[in-house]
């Protein structure tokens, strides 16, 4: 089977948002398909549309998966339920946000799923974790890369780095990590 690299934002505003964010991380890498691989530093947001809750954490993980896009976009869905996820509104308060961002060079337009993610080029809390991955990628369609559109975008003076590791989640607790990949200690 052929294994795609993807990239998955991730975000947490609810309970205790790092654990939040290390269960996504630790139930998506022992899915049946999915490998994490590398994993952006947390970076601490304020909302954006619903303001009046609680900061979020963001960050982004690679992934390598032998799964379709759609089969992706449902084990995400499925790992959100799991850790209770509950919409009741647009851009309000969760306890886990997973996003597929992208999906190896594909662009995909389905009515359920946009690939790349379309508001990532507007989100500088998509796009700064994203960054330190993968910089120089050209996002799908756009022609552009990624750290052009931090730049574009502008770095949100609320947005602070939180840890320069993930949390307390290790990839190389299942695999050896590979070479330029963060390590993740409790932040």
């Amino acid at each position: 089977m052929t294994k795609i690299i993807a990239y998955i934002g991730l975000g947490s505003n609810l309970g205790r948002r790092m654990a939040n964010l290390e269960e996504a991380v630790d139930r998506l890498h022992h899915r049946e398909g999915v490998h994490v691989t590398r994993l952006s530093p947390v970076y601490e947001t304020a909302p954006v549309g619903y303001v009046n809750q609680p900061d979020f954490l963001n960050a982004c993980a690679e992934i390598k998966t032998t799964l379709s896009p759609m089969d992706l976009l449902h084990t995400l869905l499925d790992v959100e339920r799991e850790l209770h996820r509950v919409r009741v509104m647009r851009w309000g308060p969760r306890t886990i946000d997973l996003d597929l961002l992208l999906y190896g060079d594909q662009i995909i337009q389905t009515e359920d799923l946009t690939v790349p993610h379309p508001r990532m080029t507007e989100r500088p809390f998509v796009l700064i974790p994203l960054a330190d991955l993968i910089p120089e990628r050209i996002i799908p369609g756009t022609g552009k890369t990624v750290i052009h559109w931090v730049r574009e975008t502008g770095q949100p003076e609320d947005l602070v780095r939180s840890s320069d590791t993930f949390c307390s989640y290790t990839v190389a607790k299942k695999e050896s990590l590979p070479s330029g990949s963060k390590e993740v200690s409790d932040g």
